[in-house]
């Protein structure tokens, strides 16, 4: 039976460190804040948004909320966006993507965000420090939930096979440098490679960051493998929301697993919020 790798205490962990520096902040006058960005009335948009509310809250950091009607002129948004970047009382910036693709286009917009605000990792030069380990952008959050999953639980990166499913900038081609520069022999695996299962069942760690539903069942697995899996869509069949991996069929063939919901996911909050403290500390000096 698989060590289940739960993703509250990875959660917890983090709010605890992000307490200390922002109590260290707030005695120097610094409320560490975010500027958060909504076009419409999204279901998925609102709970998130809710989530983040909540867990600011608790933690001291304000939120500063521009909402627009869904047919939001492109202008009046990217007057706001603009005012955000410049604002030096706003230390990061987070835009619920995507926006309506008949006025925004999205490469546009990733870029207008400044990238030492932009917390969640999109726009172009905050990849890029990724890829040239500079110090001054952040990885998209879910990648970084991939990281420090493995930190808490002690799972060594170093030296160790990884083989990653999935090659989007969200979460493939990030986390996939991130475990390269933690010294990890990274293979990126997608639709068209050839033999993958053969490959994946070499890894010592499988990262499934496909998208596609309960793909990855025991033909891809091997004994004692660390499977950490990102992906979540909601299973009709099941009426409940699963993963990429197929949890019954490979919980019992490997040494460590993430649940879905439960694993990843749930740290990402948690991130994205130390993300705005980061932000804070070097945006104040």
């Amino acid at each position: 039976m698989a060590q289940i790798l739960k993703g509250k205490p990875v959660a917890l962990a983090i709010n605890e460190r992000n307490l200390e520096t922002i109590q260290k902040l707030k005695e120097k006058g610094i409320i560490p804040t975010l500027a958060l960005f909504r076009v419409g009335e999204r279901d998925d948009d609102l709970s998130y948004e809710r989530s983040i509310l909540k867990k600011a809250e608790k933690l001291g950091i304000k939120v500063k909320q521009y909402v627009f009607d869904i047919d939001v002129e492109e202008k009046t948004f990217y007057d706001r966006l603009d005012e955000a970047n410049k604002d030096e009382n706003i230390h990061a910036i987070l835009v619920f993507r995507p926006l309506p693709k008949k006025r925004f286009d999205d490469e546009t917009l990733r870029n207008r965000i400044d990238p030492y605000k932009d917390i969640d990792g999109c726009s172009d030069l905050s990849l890029a420090a990724i890829f040239t380990k500079k110090s001054f952008g952040f990885a998209p959050c879910t990648a970084q939930a991939v990281i420090e999953m493995l930190d808490h639980y002690e799972l060594p990166i170093e030296g160790k096979n990884v083989v990653v499913i999935g090659r989007s900038l969200v979460i493939g081609k990030p986390v996939s440098m991130l475990l390269l520069n933690r010294n990890a022999t990274v293979t990126i695996c997608h639709t068209r490679t050839k033999d993958i299962k053969e490959i994946t069942k070499k890894a010592d760690i499988l990262v499934c960051a496909i998208g596609n539903g309960e793909m990855i069942d025991a033909s891809y697995v091997s004994e004692g493998q660390i499977v950490i899996d990102v992906g979540i869509t909601w299973s009709e069949a099941k009426q409940k929301l699963c993963g990429d991996v197929l949890y019954e069929q490979v919980e019992p063939l490997v040494g460590c697993i993430t649940p879905v919901p439960g694993g990843v996911g749930s740290i990402t909050t948690s991130i994205l919020l130390g993300n705005v403290v980061k932000a804070c500390e070097k945006l104040s000096g």
